[in-house]
């Protein structure tokens, strides 16, 4: 399947998608910026709003570990679960002829980090942010598609130094990061969902309250760990070094609130161990973002504003290195 470029021809799909859901032709559709592969449309049906999420074509799922219509399900299934997930109101099909992709109701919030780390009670956030991540690992297996994978914590590491050995293997701090994973490699525990991208970016708020989570392509079984430390890495903190959870707060609060709420023990070992992983992960992906331009593939800006923070991670690993993880001391 091509991309589809006409304004028309993407009208005409959804409006055939909107039809079997109920609901009249799309009114006022136009691009919502961010997103470096998925697609957001916003469009007003009826006398409500709604955004569609999709690929133009087929060949921006290669790869995936799965579709959209699973990426459809754990969204619902999260909604059920009192997440503040959006709730999806149609899948796409092949016969709309507008690409893959699923149309969710409009949320209300900013994503913007900048205007959410700004907002005058960022601790109530963070405690809502918890909660949220909390009841998404605590959605069951039953609740949610065949097709969502688990991670192998093991042949994570080896594929993390695999692309580090593709990339030219010559970044000393990335080197020592890898085999400290190797060397520090946790032992397996029960697998919960992991959102596997939850930070800000992707999460919606307004008045100091959390009103959405979004992007969950990257959603998997795995340790809850990961995801705790995912949206404490510096690169998501946007600056705000004093706030090390999120930018909203201390790991203290955020550590006290999530196990108030799951019921589950944090362990600060466990946590190190994903933050280090993660960053490693990120400055590999800063890497790549590099080679895409030099090679031509992709010359936009984007690209090279990306790879410069590779240093940055390079820094951070450094530090993460150095120091204990301390939830009360911070060790960022």
């Amino acid at each position: 399947m091509g991309e589809i470029n006409s304004a028309n021809a993407l009208e005409n799909g959804l409006g055939k998608a909107l039809n079997r859901a109920g609901l009249p032709a799309p009114v006022g559709l136009h691009r919502l910026t961010g997103g470096a592969t998925m697609e957001s449309w916003r469009f007003t049906s009826g006398d409500e709003d709604y955004v569609l999420r999709r690929a133009p074509s087929l060949s921006f799922m290669e790869g995936r570990p799965f579709g959209h219509d699973s990426e459809a399900e754990i969204i619902r299934a999260a909604h059920a679960a009192q997440v503040t997930a959006p709730e999806v109101i149609v899948v796409l099909d092949p016969r709309d002829g507008i690409g893959s992709g699923f149309v969710m109701r409009a949320l209300s919030g900013s994503p913007d980090p900048r205007a959410i780390l700004a907002m005058e009670e960022p601790g109530r956030l963070l405690q809502e942010v918890a909660r949220d991540l909390a009841r998404i690992h605590g959605i069951p297996h039953a609740a949610l598609p065949d097709d969502v994978p688990e991670m192998d914590y093991a042949e994570a590491v080896e594929g993390l130094a695999q692309q580090f050995e593709d990339a030219g293997g010559d970044r000393p701090i990335i080197a020592l990061g890898i085999s400290w994973l190797r060397d520090n490699l946790p032992e397996p525990v029960d697998p919960v969902l992991n959102h596997g991208d939850y930070r800000l970016g992707n999460l919606l708020a307004e008045e100091s309250r959390l009103t959405g989570v979004l992007d969950w392509e990257l959603a998997h079984f795995g340790d809850r760990h990961e995801d705790l430390a995912f949206g404490c890495m510096a690169v998501w903190r946007f600056s705000r070094v004093d706030r090390p959870a999120l930018g909203l707060g201390s790991l203290q609060a955020y550590v006290d609130a999530y196990e108030a709420e799951s019921g589950a023990k944090v362990d600060a070992g466990r946590f190190r161990f994903w933050l280090v992983y993660r960053t490693v992960w990120w400055a590999l992906g800063c890497l790549r973002m590099a080679s895409f331009w030099r090679s031509g593939d992709d010359r936009m800006l984007e690209r090279v504003v990306i790879s410069r923070r590779t240093s940055e991670q390079e820094l951070d690993l450094l530090l993460l290195h150095c120091r204990v993880c301390d939830f009360r001391n911070s060790f960022f």
